[in-house]
């Protein structure tokens, strides 16, 4: 429905969340967003109703990261969200102009667009600093890994397209919740098995991050596919549905939309160094970028780039060997810097380069070509079981830190399922100090530079939010 018909409420509030509110005309301003989306998309339009409460409770959780992370002092500055903003437009090929425009011809007040995207990466880095950096790979998960994969190097890998229906179980449920809970994901089965359209289904009835995309998990290879369907998934058919696969966060079903295969190729190593500078609450971010001109134009004048890494470098690891990483393989390094090193010739010194660590020089010393090396399957393996694992712990998290929060729901009919009123008096939130972990910046394990992508964000900072499918 447009949001005009909801004009006459726009300040209703809708929900408390922590210290915020959610009002009428922020939830449906959202609902027609996702509307035109799935629009564009294809994806079946599940009854209004249902679409309101779905979206409401994204919100929610939104709300209760961003609340989360306020509280530990995370802040996204001007630079960052400005540099994401260009990235958006150039994913979309437009320029940061013509982005404006197309967001005023969806009716997307520009302000709002920015806030939203300010709100995704705060999210992004909460999540990494509460989840992704707890994630420790070890040895013998990547040799398990590598055994199961075989003869990796001379056959193709089968990738698997999967849609996924959650429903939760708050930890604390009880024995009738949970066989509640299960009697549901029974009948969505039944269901789904007769007939019904699963991207509907799921926008509808699922409580996983990716139920507004019509539950869609993206291409996979087995090794990347949660735990808790790997075992099924290599059994199942193109059309079939699978389920309740039960988990400390509820109840799953999962559907193989398509397979494909993707042959291996040769890789690109490229040995590199840089020179990082952080900002601190002593050095701003302009102050940092202006440091590193400062070194650059000497580099440039004929000083040592080794020598002036060695003295100014705040990246530990590299700093010690001249700001020298090494031959680096495609992957391993945060988007951000792989995408400027990737554009310099040999020899050549980029302009200060931004990431979520810093301000990098970079300069690349020589490349070479190689097939797929026990190296290369080794980052793989780590890769894979990294986004297997993030995926599953991320909605154990998030599902926590909803059922802690302090939600109150001020229109009974928008609750989502399963909703429970709060206690009459609303908990005191932590204090800073409690949560001061959230703002805590994964750097990865002692050996690991600042500028490898970290086990705490994985490909993590690549994460696209609701506005970058638009165009």
């Amino acid at each position: 429905m447009p949001a005009v018909v909801w004009a006459a409420e726009v300040d209703r509030i809708v929900a408390i969340v922590e210290d915020e509110v959610i009002l009428e005309g922020e939830l449906m301003k959202r609902v027609d967003a996702i509307r035109q989306g799935m629009l564009r998309g294809g994806t079946a339009m599940p009854p209004d109703s249902v679409l309101v409460k779905q979206v409401l409770d994204r919100l929610i959780t939104e709300k209760v990261q961003v609340a989360m992370a306020e509280r530990g002092g995370l802040k996204i500055d001007d630079e960052t969200l400005r540099q994401a903003v260009l990235g958006i437009a150039e994913r979309n090929n437009m320029s940061a102009e013509e982005l404006r425009e197309s967001l005023r011809g969806e009716g997307i007040e520009y302000h709002e667009f920015l806030e939203q995207i300010r709100g995704e990466i705060t999210q992004q880095r909460l999540r990494s600093s509460q989840v992704n950096s707890q994630i420790k790979i070890s040895d013998r998960e990547v040799e398990q890994w590598l055994k199961k994969r075989g003869t990796i190097a001379t056959h193709p890998d089968t990738e698997f397209l999967l849609g996924h229906i959650l429903i939760s179980v708050p930890q604390s449920a009880h024995a009738a919740a949970v066989d509640a809970a299960k009697a549901r994901a029974e009948k969505i089965l039944a269901d789904l098995r007769g007939g019904q359209d699963f991207k509907q289904v799921a926008v509808g009835a699922s409580d996983s991050s990716e139920a507004l995309k019509g539950g869609d998990l993206g291409w996979r290879k087995l090794t990347a596919v949660p735990t808790l369907f790997a075992e099924i998934v290599p059994h199942m058919k193109k059309g079939d549905v699978e389920g309740p696969i039960r988990s400390p966060s509820g109840f799953h079903l999962i559907k193989l939309l398509d397979t494909r295969g993707s042959a291996l190729e040769r890789i690109t190593k490229t040995h590199v160094r840089h020179i990082l500078i952080k900002p601190n609450e002593l050095i701003t971010n302009q102050d940092a970028r202006k440091k590193l001109e400062a070194i650059r134009d000497r580099i440039k004048a004929g000083d040592d780039f080794g020598d002036l890494a060695r003295g100014n470098s705040d990246d530990r690891g590299s700093a010690v060997k001249g700001g020298d990483l090494g031959f680096v393989i495609p992957g391993a390094l945060v988007p951000e810097f792989e995408n400027a090193m990737n554009a310099l010739e040999i020899n050549q010194l980029s302009e200060p380069v931004q990431s979520q660590f810093g301000w990098h020089l970079i300069q690349v010393l020589e490349r070479k070509e190689s097939q797929d090396s026990d190296e290369v399957l080794r980052k793989k393996a780590q890769d894979e079981i990294f986004e297997r694992r993030v995926g599953e712990e991320t909605e154990v998290w998030l599902r926590k830190i909803r059922d802690e929060a302090y939600v109150e729901i001020r229109v009974p009919e928008y609750a989502p399922e399963g909703y429970t009123p709060p206690p009459t008096l609303k908990p005191k939130p932590p204090a800073k100090d409690e949560t001061s972990a959230t703002t805590a910046e994964s750097s990865g394990d002692a050996e690991q530079t600042d500028a490898e992508k970290p086990k705490a964000s994985g490909k993590d900072q690549e994460e696209k939010g609701w506005l970058d499918g638009w165009f």
